[in-house]
């Protein structure tokens, strides 16, 4: 049956198939969408399979999720006498997964759970029962059923899965993969006679699943590239065996140019329940799709030191929490401290979070970005919690619309580096590295008031709160520079556009307000709405200094206009310009 022939009215079956020397495999399959995550939105059904290897000694593959649990022993007890069963082998766990395990191994008590570590650890904590059951085995570790079948195991982690294990078999030259090199498509045919038809599936699949992760999945790739194996076998889709060097090669292309964007997110997150991975990944989606390299980061894997890096390293950032407790994880309360103090504060943010019965967690860190003075590139997201399929959908929204965001605070930050001469003194190099909150200083003569451009400001004195700034002859010196002199300094914010409006070489007779909304201040003097802040200044002291004046003011009063804006900052290439 051709794709294009499915239809939903078919019933979930079991596929059951030899392809290799006493190796059988089992499709649990579905002809409609599995679940609401966004790898399964494409809607083209799905297969979990699993496999058997039944030498000397028998060892179960990955038996499938709780979503065929019922049809799936029904069709495994057809082919294997549950009494000889020696081995189940897991390339990954999870709570599907654990719900098909648990009913199985009431019916097998003699069998031995081979896995990796990480795998060994949560199975130990979710069934300390099943402790003395649980074998942890490392890459390099073989494991002999008989009949030249000596599997050997190679750990192949990443975020989204810390206990991910491949498994070779020399005998029939098969590599069980689990999450690699899987597609989520439900047809007939086992293998991947038509590979290019395969395509759009298989670079969806690994957009939604392995994009995030595009580091660890290439050493994975390193690390599976000395087998000598003739097929991959994954836990979803067709066998893959006519195009095995093509797929390899398409993985390494994919991971090579997602690292390659411009624009580099890093996602921090952890997941208590798997609901808030869910919405990473869902957000990770809209800002892949939208040409952002994003590094998935799963906190409760990731030392300080490289979380360090990262956010040095990342043009801005995300952080996911559930909260347990009333509280974020340990690891996500570290994160926020490293973030908050190694991160700049022009950096873009964002939050999200999944919950049970209360939000603190997710409240923790929208707050404590706040008044550090991040801008956040999406509305917080709060899940209550599974998500729905609306919810992803938002989550992929929120994360095309932050991708967005940082483009345009990308540009405007290059904008503002472009030099116009192609040689600059290096003195003069030096002298413009000295960067100053850009503002616009606003004036009044009589009934006509007057606004400056300006980024040469600084706090002067504590005690009275006093500013310097300088000005030159041509921006109205004369309105400033006499004590008793009102004024008043607008500060701008990150990412508006005000000061299009207003130029340093201005004079008297301009009209720079008629687009702006403003109130009048005590002194008289105009204060734009759209700025971050504004300090009313009444001027003290003046001084001559080579082309500027110096002017000192005491500041009369200010406010926060914004608490949650970042101030706007001038970057300069040379000291001899503006």
């Amino acid at each position: 049956m051709s794709a294009n022939t499915l239809t939903t009215s078919h019933p979930r079956d079991v596929q059951v198939a030899e392809i290799g020397k006493n190796t059988l495999i089992l499709r649990s399959r579905t002809w409609e969408r599995l679940k609401f995550e966004v790898e399964y939105s494409r809607q083209r059904g799905t297969t979990a399979n699993s496999y058997l290897i039944q030498a000397d000694k028998k060892a179960l593959i990955d038996p499938p999720g709780e979503s065929f649990t019922e049809i799936y022993l029904q069709q495994l007890a057809e082919h294997l006498d549950f009494t000889t069963l020696d081995y189940i082998v897991l390339g990954h766990i999870n709570p599907n997964r654990r719900a098909t395990l648990e009913v199985l191994l009431s019916q097998v008590p003699q069998v031995t759970l081979i896995c990796s570590r990480p795998a060994a650890n949560a199975l130990k904590t979710a069934f300390p029962e099943w402790e003395s059951r649980i074998q942890a085995v490392r890459s390099q570790d073989t494991l002999d059923l008989g009949q030249g079948h000596l599997l050997s195991f190679v750990t192949v982690p990443t975020p989204r899965w810390a206990d991910g294990l491949c498994t070779y078999d020399p005998a029939t030259k098969i590599l069980y993969t689990d999450k690699l090199f899987g597609a989520h498509i439900c047809e007939d045919t086992l293998f991947d006679e038509d590979w290019k038809g395969l395509d759009a599936e298989r670079r969806y699949y690994f957009e939604c699943l392995h994009a995030p992760q595009a580091k660890q999945v290439e050493a994975a790739l390193d690390k599976i590239s000395v087998l000598s194996a003739r097929c991959y076998a994954p836990a979803h889709g067709p066998i893959v065996r006519y195009s095995l060097s093509r797929f390899s090669y398409d993985y390494r292309q994919w991971c090579q140019g997602q690292k390659s964007q411009e624009l580099n997110v890093a996602l921090f997150y952890a997941s208590a329940y798997g609901n808030t991975a869910i919405l990473a990944n869902a957000i990770a989606q809209g800002l892949i799709q939208n040409g952002i390299n994003v590094e998935s980061v799963n906190c409760e894997l990731t030392d300080s030191a490289e979380i360090t890096r990262i956010v040095e390293t990342c043009d801005g950032f995300i952080i996911g929490s559930p909260t347990l407790g009333g509280h974020a994880p340990t690891q996500i309360q570290t994160a926020l401290g490293i973030v908050l103090s190694a991160t700049a504060k022009t950096k873009l943010a964002g939050v999200f979070g999944s919950y049970g019965w209360s939000g603190e967690a997710i409240d923790l860190l929208e707050s404590k970005l706040k008044d550090a003075n991040y801008q956040l590139g999406f509305e917080t997201i709060r899940v209550r919690f599974s998500p729905t399929p609306e919810i992803l959908q938002q989550c992929q929204e929120a994360g095309a619309s932050f991708a967005q965001n940082l483009k345009k605070s990308k540009k405007l930050r290059s904008s503002r580096q472009v030099v116009t001469e192609t040689h600059v003194d290096r003195t003069e190099q030096a002298v413009g590295r000295i960067i100053g909150s850009l503002c616009v200083v606003t004036t009044r003569d009589e009934e006509t008031h007057k606004g400056v451009l300006t980024s040469w400001v600084s706090q002067a004195t504590f005690n009275p709160p006093g500013i310097m700034i300088a000005i030159a002859q041509e921006q109205n010196a004369d309105l400033m520079h006499h004590p008793g002199d009102k004024f008043v300094l607008n500060i701008l914010k990150e990412g508006r556009n005000v000061r299009r409006y207003f130029s340093r070489h201005s004079t008297l007779g301009d009209n720079p307000f008629a687009n702006l909304a403003t109130k009048t201040a005590l002194n008289g003097c105009l204060v734009l709405n759209e700025a971050l802040a504004y300090l009313e200044c009444t001027v003290q002291n003046q001084l001559e200094c080579g082309d500027r004046w110096l002017i000192y003011a005491v500041i009369d009063h200010g406010e926060v206009l914004e608490n949650d804006g970042v101030t706007a900052l001038e970057h300069r290439k040379s000291g001899s310009y503006y």
